[in-house]
Formats: C-alpha cells, structure tokens, sequence
C-alpha cells in the first residue's frame, strides 16, 4: 500500500518507520526540512530505541521517503495520516490549526488525482473535529464523502519509550468512520498485525484516546495516594499494591467501569470515608479519594436535574435499595434521589420488589425512617400502580421490568449498559 504521512513528530515518525517495515511504501511530509532532511539521511526525527533502525532500514529498503511537497505525497499515496500536532492552549483546548490546514491542502488536491483517497486522522483530537475535516475537504475539494474520498478517525495509542512495541502489539484499534471504503483501506493497512479493529461511531473514536489517558493518570495517582498514606502508617504500600493487582475480578478488571448510577450501601462509602480519615489524621494530602463522595453526589444531583429538566411533577422511581437483588437500604443514592425531588415538591411512586416497608428492620429501618419518614405511603406494590398518573420514570434498577409499560412517559434510564 502507498501512505503518506503528515507530521514527522513522535507519531508520525514511528509510524512512518513501522510501516514501512511492514512492506508499505510510505513517504513523510513536514513543513520542517530539518525533519526531512534526517529521515532522507535514514535517520529518525526523534530519540526512542529502535526507531532509528526502522527509518534506517526503511531508506535503504527505497520504501520510505520525506518531502516537504505535499502534492508530491499525496499524488503517490493512496491514504493518508494525519499526525500533525494539537499543541494545548492556556485554557487546555487544542490548537486544531495544523489539522485544519492540512485537511485543506489534501482536499485541493483530491480532484486532480481522479481516485478514491482516504485520510486517516491520527492526531488526538476533540470529538466533531472528524466531522469538521469533513466538511472542510467536502467544501474544499467539491467531492463527496463515502464518494470520492473518506475520512477516518484512529487513535494512537503509542507510549514513548515503548511505541515500536505498542504499534505491532497494539492494545486495540480503533476506528470511526461512516465510510465502509475507508474502513476497508484502513484493515488494509493494518494488515499482518493480528487484532480485530474496532469500528465504533467517530465520536466514540475520538473520545477514547482521552478516557484512556483520564484512566491512566488516575490510576498513576491512586496508586501514589495509597502509598503515602501506608508510609505514614509504616505499611509496605508496594505489598499493599501487589496484593490488590492480584484481583482481577473487582479490581483489575472491567467490573464497575460502566456509566450509570452513584454507588451506595454499607461498605464503600463507610471503607472510603476510613481511608480518608486515615489520610488526615496523618496530615496526608489525598485530594483524589476525598472528591470520590464528591463526584458521587453529583452524579444523583445529575439524575435530579434531568427529571427536572423533563418537567413532570408525578415521578416513578423504579428501584429504591442500594443494589438490585436487596432490600438494604443503607446509604442508598436512590433514596437520596427521592429525598431530594421530594423535598421540592415532587409528588414520588416507588417500585422496588424487594423492599416491603413492614418487613425493615434495625438500622436498615432506622436509616429510612430517618431520611424518608413517609416512604410507606409511596412504595406501590405492583409496576402498574407505580407508573400510574406520572409522567416521568427514572430506572435505577432493571431487574424484570417491563419497558413496554413506559410507553409515552420521559424515562430516564441511570442503570449500567
């Protein structure tokens, strides 16, 4: 396959040397002539083991070129990535300039060459930037998309230090595109490496690049708030550590990691509050635990707001335990959502088929009370007469419901997909 490379930065120049082992063709453009002038000399635009061996044998193989001559690059190419920088801006949105400008001088050129050509967006970019490319080579070039041309979505996921071995043993790849043309050129590409691409919405696409980086620094911080608060206590925090990697059904796994309700119950807010008091009375900084109960709240004021947003004053609420499957009550983010829209007014029915009111007992029955003194008014015993005369449903838990019986309510489904 022939492929031109825009950018020959830490991306691109990987990408380029990588390729062309592979047995592409590939040639790089950059405005730098520095850069081009290096990887002409068989050398690479940056410092990582092994890349310089990949450019190296690439030039001497003839089947990897720079040029500072876009036309030149795209007329011998029959995709192209883009790998140009989003440097970030004061405010930390990116600088999308080089993505633009690019995107433009590929699309003036596209009608002089008479075939189909894909460009493959490799920058992290924002989500809509794609479909912004888009309509600048749409607009530029006077062809159609899916048509003429097709633009893809593909994030990298390249450590440095590691990225000749993360571009053959990639994690996964990713690609969003509404073009099964582009799709099909990009598994061309990626041909003789062993992993299924992922075609998911292009929004999807660009939006992952930055949950993954999200994770991979949160991660990064728990682990080093957890260690200072076992040296504070004089506990072997990389034992500690060893110990819970071990887990890999809860903790390291996928378990949890799907949107949808706050947390609840006996244990993790009682477990979470522990470990943070023990961070303070050590006079440990642990700003990430202690935004955890934080971020929670939010997520039910979240929920609160959408059913105030749908605008009926009768809400059913199905679920009112901590957890499907119990009738505990404890700490419970649904009954903190019913307190909360009950105390502005609104008129709540509750379905929950575990709970019966005159079976709660000890604290289970002292936490309800105490929060919704009439809660026994509104449980209903049946989904029928729950859903009665209100024009809103919120779902926190699915169990056997029937969504048929929502037919012409707002429902707000907050359960895990």
């Amino acid at each position: 396959m022939r492929i031109s490379v825009f950018g020959m930065g830490y991306v691109g120049c990987v990408s380029m040397g990588c390729l062309a082992r592979m047995g592409h063709t590939v040639i790089g453009v950059d405005i730098n002539q520095s850069k081009v002038d290096l990887v002409n000399r068989g050398l690479a635009t940056i410092v990582e083991d092994g890349v310089d061996a990949l450019i190296s044998d690439g030039r001497r193989t003839g089947g990897l070129s720079a040029t500072e001559d876009s036309r030149l690059a795209v007329a011998d190419s029959e995709l192209s990535l883009l790998c140009v920088p989003t440097p970030s801006g004061p405010d930390g949105h990116l600088d999308l300039s080089f993505v633009r400008k690019v995107a433009s001088d590929i699309a003036v050129l596209l009608p002089e060459l008479g075939r189909f050509h894909t460009v493959v967006l490799r920058s992290t970019v924002p989500p809509g930037t794609t479909a912004e490319v888009v309509s600048i080579m749409e607009r530029e070039s006077g062809l159609e998309h899916g048509t003429d041309f097709a633009v893809v979505h593909n994030p990298e996921f390249l450590r440095e230090g590691s990225s000749v071995s993360d571009f053959f043993n990639p994690p996964l790849i990713v690609i969003g595109t509404l073009s099964d043309k582009g799709a099909s050129m990009l598994g061309e590409m990626y041909r003789g490496i062993e992993l299924e691409l992922t075609r998911v919405p292009v929004k999807v696409a660009e939006m992952i690049k930055y949950v993954s980086n999200s994770y991979h620094a949160l991660k990064v911080s728990f682990a080093n708030e957890i260690g200072r608060i076992c040296r504070a206590g004089e506990i072997d925090a990389a034992e500690v550590m060893r110990v819970f990697r071990m887990d890999h059904q809860l903790n390291i796994s996928g378990t949890y990691l799907k949107p949808g309700f706050a947390y609840g119950g006996s244990c993790l807010p009682k477990d979470l509050g522990g470990i943070c008091a023990m961070a303070t009375s050590a006079q440990i900084d642990a700003p990430l635990l202690e935004a955890v109960q934080p971020s929670n709240r939010a997520q039910v004021m979240e929920t609160a707001a959408r059913v105030i947003k749908a605008g009926s004053r009768r809400v059913a609420v199905i679920g009112l335990s901590f957890k499907e499957g119990t009738d505990d009550l404890r700490n419970s983010p649904s009954v903190e959502l019913v307190e909360y829209l009950h105390g502005k007014g609104y008129e709540i029915s509750i379905y929950d088929d575990r709970v019966v009111y005159s079976s709660l007992t000890g604290r289970n029955r002292e936490f309800i009370d105490s929060k919704l003194p009439h809660v026994g008014a509104m449980l209903r015993p049946t989904l029928h007469e729950t859903l009665e005369d209100c024009g809103t449903v919120v779902v926190l838990q699915k169990g056997t419901v029937d969504s048929s019986l929502f037919e012409g309510m707002t429902v707000i489904d907050a359960t895990p997909e």
